[in-house]
């Protein structure tokens, strides 16, 4: 069975994902980073627990995601996957950094791009990649049928939904990913969102505001 480890770093509240198999192998997923003690929290606790980094694998790259991409990939020597739809996000990093007043000097080049309704495997598992565009145009969500659960950015969140005004965004977009996505999913699988606490499909189909 896939373990998560959740972080939550940078003034955004965003939350950092390690998804762990039984041979401490592990992805890191949107890593958010943004200052040298968050960086030291994320790698100290892979190191200390003997973890063995296979890839870096984003949800999207809206900067609050991204933070700490090169750094990762400068101390593991890992590959950083992204969907080639949220690339135009990516190029416009450095922008929207300086007009929220961040520093955010080098952009990480992606390596490997993810392909709408591929798998990819860590060790024995494999995970599914689900294209949910609407709060950018290349955001996936990653699918553990086995696990029960989805990591899913900032497309659905518990009781809410993900911007939409965001350079990229569409509401309807978003609403019919959301829909065609992951309410086909089973009513008890756990959703793990970029931001705030987790929730259900179930819950989300009916409570959200946004979606009765």
């Amino acid at each position: 069975m896939l373990r998560l480890q959740i972080f939550t770093f940078n003034p955004f509240q965003e939350n950092t994902y390690l998804i762990i198999d039984e041979q401490n192998q592990c992805w890191i997923v949107d890593p958010g980073m943004y200052n040298e003690v968050e960086k030291n929290q994320l790698f100290q606790y892979i190191d200390n627990n003997n973890l063995i980094p296979k890839a870096i694998i984003n949800t999207h790259t809206h900067i609050d995601h991204i933070f700490g991409v090169q750094a990762c990939k400068k101390r593991y020597q890992i590959p950083f996957l992204i969907h080639r739809l949220d690339l135009p996000v990516l190029n416009g990093a450095k922008s929207s950094a300086m007009m929220f007043g961040f520093d955010f000097s080098e952009t990480p080049t992606p390596d490997e791009y993810f392909q709408e309704g591929s798998k990819i495997e860590l060790g024995k598992h494999v995970v599914s990649i689900l294209l949910v565009p609407g709060h950018s145009p290349g955001s996936v969500a990653f699918y553990h049928k086995e696990s029960g659960w989805i990591i899913g950015g900032d497309v659905l969140f518990q009781g809410s939904i993900g911007r939409t005004d965001l350079p990229g965004g569409n509401f309807e977009t978003l609403i019919s990913s959301i829909e065609k996505q992951f309410f086909s999913l089973h009513d008890e699988t756990i959703v793990y969102s970029g931001h705030g606490p987790s929730t259900t499909i179930g819950f989300e189909k009916k409570h959200n505001p946004f979606l009765q």
